[in-house]
């Protein structure tokens, strides 16, 4: 199995790409992670992981940037090969974000990433560990899991007007927090999933494993 991990100048890539080797080797899976900006590196590839750090419209910009990396993604995706979206990864899934402009995203899933506006006066970013809400079997990255397991999260901007059967893990900060999404062969999350230790790991490994 060939993983690819989008390189576009945004992202944990080596924390990433060092979690999902790690996942592999704990989980048995015989995968083969790269770090790349090559579209036909990412075209020969089984799985797609796209992180994601910064603002929604600098990651989109710099993604373009790069001559078919973009293209190359979305060939992969369309075609049904899986795909994990990783913080702003996950954002970049949405049909829009607001963030500095109105920015164009991949439209995989519905809704906006808008500003939060916690409840409470919580500050922002939301920065630390939070407690994922989900139903127990309600997709198979989540196998192994329980409700209450909590993950990494650093952002100030979040999913808002989304599909709620798109939607599969939920967090509380002074509301409600879409934490994870997921359609078809596309899934993403919010948290950072190489920060969050052992629920993370557990993630990555059952999205080594996930046929959609």
């Amino acid at each position: 199995m060939r993983v690819a991990v989008i390189d576009y100048g945004s992202g944990n890539l080596a924390s990433a790409s060092r979690a999902l080797v790690l996942a592999a080797e704990r989980d048995g899976i015989a995968a083969t992670v790269a770090v790349t900006a090559d579209p036909d590196a990412v075209a020969r590839a089984d799985r797609i992981v796209l992180p994601g750090q910064g603002a929604f419209a600098d990651c989109a910009a710099g993604l373009a940037a790069i001559p078919g990396l973009r293209e190359a993604v979305l060939e992969g995706v369309g075609g049904g090969k899986p795909f994990l979206g990783i913080c702003v990864g996950m954002q970049l899934m949405a049909e829009r974000g607001l963030e500095h402009a109105v920015t164009p995203g991949f439209g995989w899933i519905q809704g906006e990433i808008a500003a939060m506006a916690p409840e409470g006066g919580l500050r922002l970013p939301q920065m630390g560990w939070n407690e994922l809400v989900f139903e127990p079997g309600a997709h198979p990255l989540l196998d192994g899991l329980l409700p209450g397991d909590h993950a990494y999260f650093v952002h100030g901007y979040a999913l808002t007007g989304g599909d709620r059967a798109e939607c599969i893990a939920t967090t509380e900060y002074g509301g409600e927090v879409v934490a994870m999404v997921a359609r078809g062969n596309r899934a993403g999350t919010q948290f950072h999933v190489e920060k969050s230790q052992d629920v993370g790991l557990r993630i990555l490994g059952n999205f080594l494993r996930w046929n959609p």
